[in-house]
């Protein structure tokens, strides 16, 4: 149909003549409410976004001379965010004549990826910026799993029964 013959009649119908396909050898046109079309992708695309989980990067900071309650009570709000799923950038910040002892951070900051190891894992090695320290730690990766809500939801379900055969058993050749 000629271009000018699809017009004709979608203004007939009061409808739109809408080009779905320009780069096709002859190009394709749809007779459809452009309105309609338009509100029913924006809303595709609402739904689309509600169900995506976006990953955040949350600071906690430190100093060299951090007591021991304080960085047991920012480590656990580390492990909390890295629960969520969300990526933590841990930095120590040195002033004055802090900066000789930099061993200091580098000891505290190797101490607290080694605490976070069952949460997280360290995604770079720590360095040095200036007067700061940073280590970006993301969440360990459940295995199998779509996030830490399936180890609850697997734990919820009941065992599937698990066949067995009555002949002897298998030896392992390994190990």
């Amino acid at each position: 149909m000629t271009p000018v013959d699809a017009l004709k009649l979608a203004r007939s119908q009061g409808l739109d003549l809408v080009e779905v396909a320009p780069t096709a050898n002859p190009p394709v046109c749809r007779i459809i409410n452009y309105g309609k079309y338009t509100y029913q992708l924006s809303k595709r695309q609402h739904e689309a976004k509600k169900h995506q989980k976006s990953i955040e990067l949350k600071e906690v900071k430190f100093r060299p001379r951090t007591s021991e309650h304080d960085f047991q009570f920012k480590k656990n709000h580390i492990i909390e965010f890295l629960q969520e799923g969300n990526k933590v950038k841990a930095t120590i910040e040195f002033r004055g004549r802090e900066m000789a002892h930099r061993d200091i951070g580098y000891v505290m900051i190797d101490r607290l990826i080694q605490e976070l190891s069952e949460v997280g894992l360290a995604e770079a090695r720590p360095r040095q910026e200036g007067r700061f320290l940073h280590a970006i730690i993301g969440p360990k990766k459940v295995p199998g799993g779509k996030g830490a809500g399936s180890a609850s939801k697997a734990a919820a379900r009941p065992a599937a029964p698990v066949a067995v055969s009555p002949g002897p058993p298998k030896e392992s050749s390994g190990g």
